[in-house]
């Protein structure tokens, strides 16, 4: 049983991190400086950032290791997740993408939960 779970959770981040290379192509398309570099042929860990213009920057990691998502702006960090919320966040980005949002006109929008 744990054998197959470990390679169910492998299977997961080369899918996250296939799913991030593409996102970050997508970004530079619509004009977003993004980039995923990976570690390896394996494609188990991934380093993905993108600016949202004014010193805000997203950095998203994954790896066998653990999911982390970091906002920062002005070299300070505004939120991290990790685990399955910080993959939720990976949503607003796609939204971006969806909408076919510029970075002039991007807005962000904070979860409530993470200004308390």
């Amino acid at each position: 049983m744990f054998l197959r779970l470990a390679d169910q959770h492998r299977q997961f981040v080369q899918d996250l991190v296939m799913n991030l290379q593409a996102l970050a192509i997508v970004l530079e398309r619509q004009g977003y400086l993004a980039s995923c570099y990976t570690c390896g042929g394996q494609m188990n860990s991934a380093s993905f950032m993108v600016s949202l213009g004014d010193n805000h920057l997203i950095r998203f990691l994954v790896s066998d290791y653990g999911i982390t998502w970091t906002e920062m702006r002005d070299d300070r960090e505004l939120m991290k997740l990790e685990g399955a919320e910080a993959i939720s966040q990976l949503q607003e980005l796609a939204s971006l993408v969806k909408h076919q949002i510029k970075p002039s006109q991007y807005r962000p929008v904070i979860p409530a939960e993470t200004l308390l």
